[in-house]
């Protein structure tokens, strides 16, 4: 199994994941923005036939090709159950996980990525930095309801470490990094996440 992934772009969600499971893999750092003759840049045509998108993460495992952050994470979960990174419960356990995750895609990381792509990602006559304040608003509206979904528990699913778990801890570092307005209490949940084992090796694996 090979992941090709970028420091701390979607990628890092997938090597953490993996991390976790225990699981044999590679990892291939990938490069962005960089020109095609670069052998590992993204725009590379060897990168370009695995990945069609010139993005990352990319999982490959035997004949399957993955490029979905979440779908790779699923992946993951399902072929380490013993990870318990998707929760091993009742019917009703799981339709909160993906709730969750779901939630986490579109509504909490989505204002994120929307003032990411103007500061950075598109190229700059395409960037409307006035777009900065509806990302804001966004931002603390999925909050506030992020607040009645999680309840004070320390996992947010089932007592335990899962896939949202890594998807929140990603999600409000890169709020942290964008400078939006993070409650404390989320600020800590992406401390004590980041401090776990399999999240320290992650980041020693991305510097």
């Amino acid at each position: 199994m090979k992941l090709y992934g970028m420091q701390q772009s979607r990628s890092f969600r997938c090597l953490w994941g993996l991390e976790e499971s225990g699981l044999e893999y590679e990892y291939v750092p990938i490069k962005l923005r960089t020109e095609a003759e670069v052998a590992d840049s993204a725009q590379n045509p060897a990168y370009l036939a695995i990945n069609v998108q010139g993005k990352v993460p990319t999982l490959i495992d035997g004949e399957m090709t993955l490029t979905e952050s979440v779908a790779i994470l699923n992946y993951i979960a399902r072929k380490a159950p013993e990870s318990r990174l998707i929760p091993n419960t009742d019917l009703q356990t799981l339709a909160k996980h993906d709730e969750l995750v779901s939630f986490v895609l579109a509504e909490l990381e989505q204002p994120l990525w929307s003032k990411g792509k103007h500061m950075f990602a598109l190229p700059e006559e395409q960037r409307i930095p006035q777009m900065f304040e509806t990302a804001k608003f966004e931002f603390d509206k999925a909050v506030r309801t992020l607040d009645y979904l999680l309840g004070e528990n320390e996992f947010a699913v089932a007592n335990q470490f899962s896939i949202v778990d890594i998807l929140l801890a990603q999600t409000f570092n890169w709020a942290i990094r964008f400078e939006f307005d993070v409650p404390q209490k989320y600020a800590d949940l992406r401390d004590r996440h980041y401090d776990r084992p399999a999240a320290k090796r992650t980041m020693n694996l991305i510097s």
